[in-house]
């Protein structure tokens, strides 16, 4: 059954966890600080998002080799290598004088961060018992839940009060106390796979994850005409059958696809769970814009309405584990999920003429859920991962939620222009918004009943539930 951690798992997990929180604050908090940035590089602000689309596309192209180095050098070694480099990388980009030195700098950045998620999962599997993997991997996801509310407030404070180059350089003594805590507490390595490196695979995967980022992220931004972007989506689907079929045949694939084989593991990551996992994703990018946009607020009262939707997310965590323990992963993704579409439609009877506290209670419950179905989805996708599948297990399972985080801003801004267009408006408004919650929220609710279809004690060995099967 599932057990507390032991102190030496949790002690890794929690030097995993916050090396992890080094990396995704560091993808929010330059957000704010992008029109100082500007004026010091005498380029205009929209130049400035190059250095957020940059480094996005490093971490897309660089992440499925994370499985490879993971088993040729270890993953502890490289895990070290990763955040030293994340350190040095951070020092370029503070004393970067122009926008061509900074892009260069955060492409090395993300490079170097794009293997730190999957191969801090790695060793946070390695380390952890079965029956407690769903409290370690617990820990392990706070950081993506607790840096988008912190990043942005922390990046105007620092931007506004100190210098934006220290938006890069707080990461100097957070990476330095990062590598002494894994230099002395992650176990060191002892096995090694001396496999060839496929730089085909590479280049395909690296290729498709690129091209369909960059496609619907520029998409949403009109960073590009729509047609280009239309056609980069549309070769990035084309090179990524190749890229399977190359994976597929090829004796020592970068990534062996035969973990999607693994029933638990395809529902959470490849199905149901990864389609679930973009329409909620839809939701922290709907708010804030919905808020200011369709309901003139400033950005303090949007912001205060967010952090309760974060809110939700962080102190649901404490029942996560007795929870699934109690219900078992099926019922828990199933009902659970249904809670989160009903909370994420519910969303669009928000106004400012609503009672604070109904809306504040809609916020928490959407984030709530929010939380539960993402900690369980990833928590199940590695319950019948054998030892030896788990480097390419965590490399999927790291580009599934990469593509889902993007795929759920775009699906979402879909839906408000083609709402919008049906209107004929010049604007959006109050109607294009309740329209994509709806529509959302019946996307997580069919893909939670889908899960259904798994069986009744799947994952039990991790989650501690037992029930009968049916007969």
């Amino acid at each position: 059954m599932s057990t507390p951690l032991s102190p030496h798992a949790r002690n890794v997990a929690l030097v995993v966890a916050a090396a992890l929180f080094m990396q995704f604050l560091d993808g929010v908090i330059i957000v704010t600080a992008l029109p100082r940035m500007a004026l010091d590089f005498h380029v205009g602000t929209l130049e400035m998002s190059l250095g957020v689309t940059i480094y996005m596309l490093a971490v897309a192209v660089c992440i499925p080799a994370a499985a490879w180095l993971s088993d040729r050098f270890g993953a502890r070694r490289v895990f070290l290598v990763a955040i030293a480099l994340f350190i040095l990388t951070s020092i370029a980009c503070g004393l970067a004088q122009d926008l061509g030195q900074f892009a260069i700098a955060r492409a090395l950045q993300g490079a170097g961060s794009s293997v730190l998620f999957p191969v801090g999962r790695i060793i946070v599997l390695r380390t952890a018992k079965k029956s407690e993997i769903v409290p370690a991997i617990g820990l392990t996801i706070w950081p993506a839940l607790f840096a988008p509310v912190l990043g942005p407030a922390l990046g105007g404070f620092i931007t506004e009060f100190v210098s934006w180059h220290w938006n890069f350089w707080i990461n100097i003594p957070l990476g330095i106390v990062g590598l002494v805590l894994v230099a002395a507490i992650v176990p060191k390595d002892t096995e090694f796979k001396d496999r060839p490196f496929d730089a085909p695979g590479f280049v395909l995967t690296g290729v498709t994850l690129g091209f369909l980022l960059y496609g619907f992220d520029s998409l949403v931004q009109g960073a590009l005409p729509g047609w280009i972007a239309i056609a980069l989506i549309i070769v990035g689907f084309i090179v990524g059958a190749g890229a399977v079929t190359w994976l597929l045949r090829v004796e020592h694939p970068l990534i062996d696809l035969r973990t999607l084989r693994i029933r638990t593991f395809a529902a959470t990551d490849a199905k149901a769970g990864a389609v679930l996992r973009i329409a909620i994703n839809a939701t922290p990018f709907l708010l804030p814009l919905m808020f200011q946009v369709a309901y003139g607020m400033d950005a303090l009262s949007a912001g205060g309405l967010v952090v309760i939707y974060f809110l939700g997310n962080l102190l649901i965590k404490s029942i996560t584990t007795p929870t699934l323990r109690r219900f078992g992963f099926r019922n828990v993704l199933t009902i659970n999920g249904v809670i989160a579409g009903l909370s994420v439609a519910a969303c669009a009877v928000l106004s400012p003429t609503l009672p604070y506290a109904l809306t504040a209670a809609i916020l928490f419950i959407a984030g709530a859920t929010r939380s539960m179905q993402f900690t369980a989805l990833a928590t199940l996708a590695f319950a019948d991962v054998d030892a030896n599948q788990r480097s390419s297990a965590t490399t999927i399972s790291s580009m599934s939620q990469q593509l889902s985080m993007v795929f759920g801003v775009a699906v979402a801004a879909g839906c408000l222009n083609l709402s919008q267009m049906w209107r004929g408006a010049p604007a959006l408004g109050v109607v294009d918004f309740q329209l994509a919650y709806v529509v959302m929220g019946a996307i997580v609710i069919i893909c939670s009943l889908q899960l259904l279809t798994l069986e009744r004690n799947a994952g039990s060995e991790v989650s501690g539930h037992r029930r009968p099967q049916a007969a």
